[in-house]
């Protein structure tokens, strides 16, 4: 699903949030990226989102090699691709499903197929009953999880999470994390960033560890 070969990113002023990265995550996998603030994690999930580009070094996702992908392709990557960031990012005067129906709109899908598929990802999230709540009325993890499905209704094949769990407290991020690996059970593959050591390695068996934009595991 992604390999990293030798990957640098360096911004113009001069800073180096990663140096030399080489990794693989494979098709179902629900790997963990792990490292305090500034370790780079985020930069890495912005270059395999084609958000950012690589200074140096070669990305492959899901067969395509970023480096090489036009400018104009970009977006029609970027629909296979659902990300979840840790400020959940919703429109405070538009429901849960308007939350979630906007990602669909967007890409020009019929009424009757986004009400199908906000309906199902809002009850694959638990929130088939906040379908006409605004997030402002909501919780933080009813928040996450509304941000989670908005993320997920295009059934993308694979699924970026920043620290998605980093503003709740430890019982809504086992919660949340429960949710990610039933997502990841229908074969989605999943790449999710935290600073927590503990909660990657209770979750996964495949945990890639991040210093100072350097891989050290």
């Amino acid at each position: 699903m992604i390999k990293i070969f030798h990957l640098t990113k360096v911004y113009p002023n001069k800073f180096t949030a990663l140096s030399d990265i080489t990794l693989e995550i494979n098709k179902g996998d629900f790997a963990f990226i792990n490292g305090q603030s500034g370790a780079g994690k985020t930069t890495l999930l912005k270059i395999i989102a084609a958000i950012e580009r690589a200074t140096q070094g070669e990305i492959i996702v899901k067969g395509i090699n970023l480096n090489k992908l036009r400018r104009p392709k970009i977006p029609y990557l970027r629909r296979s691709i659902g990300f979840v960031f840790q400020d959940f990012k919703l429109l405070p005067y538009k429901t849960a499903f308007e939350n979630v129906a906007f990602a669909l709109e967007v890409i020009g899908m019929s009424r009757r197929e986004i009400t199908k598929r906000v309906s199902n990802a809002l009850q694959l999230v638990g929130l088939e009953d906040r379908h006409n709540f605004y997030p402002l009325g909501m919780s933080g993890g009813e928040q996450q999880r509304i941000a989670i499905a908005r993320s997920i209704v295009n059934d993308p094949p694979l699924l970026l999470a920043d620290e998605p769990t980093g503003n709740l407290d430890a019982y809504i991020s086992s919660e949340i994390i429960n949710i990610f690996k039933n997502i990841n059970t229908r074969g989605t593959t999943i790449v999710f960033a935290t600073h927590n050591r503990e909660l990657a390695s209770r979750f996964s068996t495949k945990v890639i560890t991040l210093d100072q934009g350097r891989r050290v595991n």
